[in-house]
């Protein structure tokens, strides 16, 4: 039974994925500012500590992720929601009245633990809406996350000059707070009351999954895109640097290429999440990997810097359609019961490709080449939109057979089409 409310639901979540993914990536600009106001003074210090405070939120809040997603299976989705948000409204506000780097971290470090607002409104979209709208949903609630993460950085750097680096953090503070109260007061929950028996024989997790194939190969095609888009980012200013002819601007030009991906993503999430809903999430998975991968290989050859900022938005497109995709079909391969779980693991298998991801970019940027980790991603990918055709057909195979299971006797077999 899907939600009445499914609508207003998401669109309130889409509000709410939106200011927290804001409010967690607008202090990259200013972040080494911060820090070196806290009192560490040495450059190569302010880079360490910067790095250990922005990366330590994503560590923490991929750990707890499942479990986050197994409570709001149990209790619900609503209430993991409420304590998502107003947990960041408090902590975002604590950050803003830090001491020294060491409070600094250990407040980015509970960011992660409170956190998780946006991976519970995956979950809650998912098991509100209609099946059928599942993939338009998931489309459209992506793009609150994307928007968060392209306008967050463009707002801190802007907002600590108006009004101060920590009246920054109030700000951001007060409207999670918004979100909070929006999460509150309008969303409403449809509740499946458990079964009596499932009290008395209580089954696993995994145990409860028919065929968990498509669950696995989600949760490493997860882990492998967000591996493969994270570790570009860690080179683009340099590459940038190289295809310009001038030196110039160079941060601004980095900035516009990052940009105009997550622009295309957003633009494109709820129509490619649509095309999930008619021809299946699997097919787009595949369709959108193998674009990606045939789209990197010219992004290393390339030789002017407006031949890199279309490519990145093409680039954008393909990307759009993949996290949604892989939630729909998750949410397709599973019982409601443990919903909120698998995509709690999906969320992990993400940060897992986010940390990974820039350090082994980095490594291979720096040792071989910027050209080839581009070379190196577009395998990569090519490789999971390949794993991911065969596992959609060997996942398929056994489908046309299953319905006779139930209706011609067992002499019949031998004169089936089959």
């Amino acid at each position: 039974m899907e939600s009445i409310y499914w609508r207003r639901n998401l669109y309130v979540c889409l509000f709410g994925s939106f200011t927290t993914v804001a409010a967690m990536t607008m202090l990259l600009p200013f972040l080494p500012l911060y820090v070196a106001q806290l009192g560490v003074t040495s450059p190569a210090a302010i880079v360490e500590w910067s790095g250990v405070a922005y990366g330590s939120t994503f560590l923490t809040a991929g750990l707890l992720a499942p479990v986050w997603g197994r409570l709001a299976d149990k209790y619900g989705r609503k209430i993991i929601l409420i304590r998502a948000s107003l947990g960041m409204a408090v902590i975002m506000s604590m950050i803003g009245l830090a001491q020294d780097v060491h409070q600094l971290v250990l407040l980015r470090l509970l960011t992660g633990v409170l956190g998780g607002y946006s991976s519970g409104a995956i979950v809650l979209v998912a098991t509100q809406t209609p099946k059928a709208r599942a993939g338009w949903a998931l489309g459209t609630l992506s793009t609150g996350t994307m928007a968060g993460g392209l306008t967050g950085p463009l707002i801190g750097g802007v907002l600590p000059d108006l009004i101060g680096v920590r009246e920054t953090f109030f700000a951001s503070g007060a409207v999670i707070f918004v979100a909070f109260l929006a999460t509150t007061f309008l969303i409403r929950e449809e509740h499946r009351p458990a079964p009596a028996r499932a009290t008395r024989r209580p089954v696993g997790i995994w145990a409860s999954i028919p065929d968990k194939r498509p669950v696995l190969a989600m949760l490493l095609t997860a882990m492998m895109l967000m591996f493969a888009n994270m570790s570009i980012e860690p080179i683009i200013t340099v590459y940038v640097g190289e295809l310009a002819h001038e030196q110039s601007h160079v941060a601004l030009r980095s900035g516009i290429v990052m940009a105009v991906s997550a622009l295309a993503s957003i633009l494109a999430a709820p129509r490619l999440g649509q095309l999930a809903d008619r021809i299946g999430a699997w097919k787009v998975v595949v369709l959108c990997l193998s674009a990606c991968a045939v789209l990197l290989v010219p992004q290393a050859l390339a030789q002017e810097y407006w031949q890199l900022v279309l490519l990145r938005f093409l680039m954008g497109l393909s990307l759009a359609g993949l996290l949604p995709a892989i939630a729909t079909l998750i949410r397709h391969s599973v019982p409601d019961r443990v919903t909120g779980t698998m995509l709690g693991f999906s969320t992990s298998a993400q940060y897992a490709g986010q940390v990974t991801g820039p350090v082994i970019g980095g490594f291979v940027g720096g040792h071989v080449g910027m050209r080839a980790v581009f070379i190196a991603t577009a395998v990569l990918m090519a490789a999971s939109a390949l794993f991911n055709a065969i596992m959609r057909r060997r996942c398929a195979a056994p489908a046309p057979r299953a319905p006779m299971l139930q209706a011609p006797p067992a002499a019949d077999y031998a004169r089936s089409p089959e």
